[in-house]
């Protein structure tokens, strides 16, 4: 079958916070990134090296959690195409228009009832003076503020069904699994796919409550294993607690660190020159139940608050 390549990236991601002031701040003193417009309850930022205008959307709400992520598709008929197979399949899809730096989005649920969105049209991110760089192929001065994000990476949800959204974004988007983790009775408890010639694009893991929409972490790139550990020092200055890290993830080799940030997403920081999937033939690497109970490549074993823990928080026990 020839390969779907419709998709081109993941273009931004919308999580929604209860202390918005108090999420912004650690976005942009913390992490570094640039606030590049306001619209509603929403603040946009951006990395310093995002060619749109944003990669993070950040909305007031009275709870945590993923508002929607979106993908930016290689061309308006690539737009229309991957819209009408999504409907050829029963999917449901809904023009969103108005937003802030693209143009009209389509949105729809996968399986497990999170908000996808799909769109071509969008803005470039033109620096003001001060922020412009030395550099014509840079988009943005180099921040030197905090951690310094780079770009958006990835994200990660949970899905009570992972096989079911997985097989619906190989079919109706075109994804490609890279790896995955099967248990010995071959339930499917976590998959990676991407678009690009990057290893992962988005992941899922296994809602284990039964509980639909939830999201794990997103993901930012920094440029080194190095950045990484400056920026554990920089959370250290600031105060914020890193729940898990730096270590190496074995599945994806990724070089990580986890926190919090003050609403109660997750956020991940990443080694931007990780893994290339370059082979068009790629065999998806699937890991076993054994394989996976040796934990990470190396460093600590995650904490129990990584496999329990997302947002929105689970309802409370009466």
């Amino acid at each position: 079958m020839e390969p779907i390549m419709d998709i081109a990236h993941l273009g931004h991601v919308e999580i929604l916070t209860p202390k918005p002031e108090e999420s912004l701040r650690f976005f942009t003193d913390v992490m570094g990134m640039t606030v590049s417009g306001r619209q509603g309850d929403s603040v946009y930022l951006r990395g310093w090296d995002d060619y749109e205008r944003y990669s993070l959307q950040l909305t007031a709400a009275k709870t945590s959690g993923l508002g929607h992520a979106a993908f930016r598709c290689r061309s308006p008929q690539a737009l229309e195409r991957r819209v009408a197979a999504l409907r050829a399949e029963g999917t449901e899809v809904w023009a969103h228009e108005g937003e802030l730096g693209h143009g009209t989005g389509w949105r729809f649920r996968d399986p497990d009832g999170h908000v996808l969105e799909l769109y071509y049209d969008t803005e470039w991110y033109a620096a003001p003076p001060e922020r412009r760089p030395a550099l014509k192929n840079q988009r943005e001065r180099y921040p030197a503020r905090g951690v310094n994000v780079r770009r958006l990476d990835h994200f990660n949800c949970l899905a009570v069904d992972v096989r079911a959204c997985r097989e619906f974004f190989e079919r109706t988007l075109g994804f490609r699994c890279t790896e995955r983790i099967e248990l010995d009775n071959g339930v499917e408890v976590g998959m990676w796919l991407t678009a690009t010639n990057k290893s992962y694009d988005m992941a899922y893991a296994r809602e284990g409550n039964g509980v639909p929409g939830r999201l794990h972490h997103i993901t930012f790139a920094l440029d080194s294993r190095e950045a990484i550990l400056q920026a554990a020092d920089t959370f250290l200055e600031a105060g914020v607690a890193i729940e898990n890290g730096p270590h190496k993830h074995a599945i994806q080799q990724t070089f990580f660190l986890y926190v919090y940030e003050p609403g109660g997403n997750r956020v991940e920081l990443a080694h931007a020159g990780a893994r290339l999937i370059l082979a068009p033939d790629w065999k998806t690497i699937t890991w076993t139940e054994a394989e996976r109970g040796k934990g990470q490549a190396w460093g600590l074993q995650m904490t129990e608050s990584f496999r329990t823990y997302a947002t929105p928080p689970l309802p409370e026990k009466t």
